[in-house]
C-alpha cells in the first residue's frame, strides 16, 4: 500500500507554492508593520489606525471573503469536475456581481454612520479626537473592502483551477502597496534597523492617512496580479445576475450559515479591541501587532496548507469517497500539528527578541507580553484550516457555525475573567483558550461522521 499518492503530490506541491507566497507576503507585512510602528510608534495614532480595520474586515469576511470562498468552491468545483467551463464561469460572473454590489452598499452605509459606530461599539474607551481620527482613516480603508470583494473571489476561482501561483502573490501586492503608503505618504521620521538610520521623507506627508491610502493601493494591486490567470483559464464576465440560477441560489444557500459563522469571530474580535481600548494606551496596538506575528506560522504552514488541499477535499467529498477524505484530512493535521507545536514554542522562547526586532525595541515588551499567550493557541487556531474546511467540502457550513458560536462564548467569558488578573494578555489567552476548544470539537465530530459513514 503505498503511503503518498498522486493527490497527495499534488496538494503538497500546492501547498509550497502557497506557503511561499504567504511567506513573502508576511515577510512583505513584517516590513510594513516595522516601518509602521517605527514611524509612529505604539501610540494613539496606531491604535487608531488598527482599529480602524474593525468594520472594514468584517464587511469584508462576511460577504466577499473566507465566507463567499467557502461556499463558492465547492459549488465552482462541481462544474469544473463535469466539464462544464462555460457554466463554471458563468456562475463566478454571477457571484462576482452580487458579492460587488452587496458590499458596495454596506460600506456606503458603514461609510455614512461611521462616527457613531466608533464610538457606541468599537472604540468606546477612546478620546473623543481619537474616535474621530478611527472613523475618518475607516472610511477610506472601506474603499478597499469593494475592491477585495472582487479580488477575493478571482483568487477562489483560480485556485478551485488548481492554480495557486498569482493568488499566492496577490497578498505580496497588498502589503507593498501599505509599504509604499507608510514610506512615501506618511510623515518624515527616522528609521533605525541593527544601527543604521535611514531618514523618511514622505512626497506627500498625509499623517497616519497615508497609511490608508496605501491600503487602498495594495487593494489594486492585489487584483491585478490575478487578472493573467483569468485570461488563461478563458474567464468570462458579464454584468448581469439571475437569482434563478440554480448555481447561485446553492452558493447563496450555503453562504447564509458560512457569513454566521465568520461574524461569530469577527464578533469576538471586535469585542477584544472593545475590552482593549479600556485597558490604556497601547494595549490594542500590542495586541494587533502580536496577533501578526503569531499569524506568520500560522499562515505559511496551515492556511497553506487549507488552500491548497480545499479543492482536494471538496473533490473527494462529490465523489463520496469518505475513506480517501478522512485520509487527506488526518494528513493534513498530522503535518501541520508537527509543524506548529515547535513555532509555538519559538514564539514563547523568542517572542520578545522578534518583537524588537520587527516593531523596535520601545514596542517589544507590549508585543512580546500579548504573543506568550495568543501562542498557546498557534496549534488550535491552525487545525481550524483543515478542520472546517473539510465540513465546507461536504457542502455543510451549519456544523461549524454552531462550534464557532459555542467556542466565541467560550473565548469572551475567558477573556473577561482573565483581563482583570493578566491585563491585555488575557484577551489573547481567551482567544487562544477559544480556537483550541473549536478545533478540537470540528475534528472529534468529523472523525465520527466519515467513520460512521455519514453522507451529507
Amino acid at each position: 500500500m503505498r503511503r503518498f499518492t498522486s493527490t497527495d503530490r499534488r496538494v503538497a506541491l500546492s501547498a509550497l507554492i502557497v506557503s511561499a507566497g504567504f511567506a513573502a507576503a508576511k515577510f512583505a507585512g513584517v516590513v510594513d508593520d516595522f516601518i509602521v510602528a517605527r514611524v509612529f510608534g505604539a501610540g494613539r495614532e496606531l491604535d487608531a489606525y488598527y482599529a480602524a480595520f474593525g468594520m472594514p474586515d468584517l464587511l469584508f469576511t462576511l460577504i466577499a471573503g473566507g465566507a463567499l470562498a467557502s461556499a463558492f468552491i465547492p459549488v465552482f468545483t462541481g462544474y469544473l469536475a463535469t466539464g462544464d467551463r462555460e457554466g463554471a464561469w458563468k456562475l463566478a460572473s454571477s457571484v462576482v456581481n452580487v458579492a460587488f454590489l452587496v458590499t458596495l452598499v454596506a460600506a456606503a452605509i458603514v461609510a455614512l454612520i461611521a462616527p457613531w459606530l466608533v464610538r457606541r461599539f468599537l472604540t468606546p474607551g477612546f478620546a473623543p479626537e481619537q474616535q474621530v481620527l478611527t472613523a475618518g482613516l475607516m472610511r477610506l480603508i472601506l474603499i478597499s473592502t469593494a475592491i477585495f470583494s472582487v479580488s477575493g473571489l478571482v483568487m477562489s476561482a483560480l485556485q478551485a483551477n488548481q492554480h495557486f501561483l498569482l493568488p499566492a502573490l496577490a497578498p505580496v501586492m497588498y502589503n507593498l502597496g501599505i509599504i509604499g503608503g507608510a514610506l512615501f505618504l506618511t510623515q518624515p521620521a527616522i528609521l533605525t534597523f541593527w544601527r543604521v538610520s535611514i531618514p523618511l521623507r514622505p512626497v506627500w506627508p498625509m499623517g497616519v492617512y497615508g497609511l490608508a491610502v496605501g491600503v487602498m493601493i495594495g487593494a489594486v494591486m492585489h487584483l491585478l496580479i490575478q487578472v493573467p490567470g483569468l485570461i488563461h483559464f478563458g474567464a468570462r464576465w458579464s454584468p448581469s445576475f439571475s437569482l434563478a440560477d440554480p448555481g447561485l441560489r446553492r452558493v447563496l444557500v450555503l453562504l447564509g450559515p458560512r457569513i454566521l459563522g465568520l461574524g461569530v469571530v469577527q464578533l469576538s474580535a471586535l469585542i477584544t479591541t472593545n475590552l482593549a481600548s479600556r485597558l490604556g494606551a497601547g494595549s490594542v496596538t500590542g495586541l494587533a501587532l502580536a496577533w501578526r506575528l503569531m499569524q506568520m506560522p500560522e499562515t505559511i504552514i496551515a492556511t497553506a496548507i487549507g488552500t491548497a488541499v480545499f479543492p482536494t477535499l471538496s473533490a473527494l467529498a462529490a465523489q463520496h469517497q469518505r475513506a480517501e477524505l478522512r485520509a487527506t484530512m488526518r494528513k493534513a493535521l498530522g503535518i501541520i500539528v508537527l509543524l506548529c507545536v515547535p513555532s509555538a514554542v519559538a514564539l514563547i522562547v523568542l517572542g520578545r527578541p522578534l518583537a524588537g526586532l520587527f516593531f523596535g525595541r520601545g514596542n517589544a515588551d507590549v508585543v512580546a507580553y500579548a504573543l506568550q499567550f495568543y501562542a498557546l493557541g498557534l496549534v488550535g487556531h491552525s487545525a481550524l484550516e483543515v478542520a472546517a474546511r473539510t465540513f465546507y467540502a461536504q457542502q455543510d457550513t451549519r456544523t461549524p457555525l454552531a462550534v464557532a458560536a459555542g467556542a466565541m462564548v467560550i473565548a469572551v467569558t475567558a477573556s473577561l475573567l482573565l483581563m482583570r488578573p493578566l491585563s491585555y494578555g488575557g484577551l489573547a489567552l481567551g482567544n487562544a483558550i477559544g480556537f483550541t476548544v473549536e478545533s478540537g470539537v470540528l475534528v472529534w465530530l468529523m472523525e465520527r461522521r466519515l467513520s460512521n459513514g455519514e453522507t451529507t
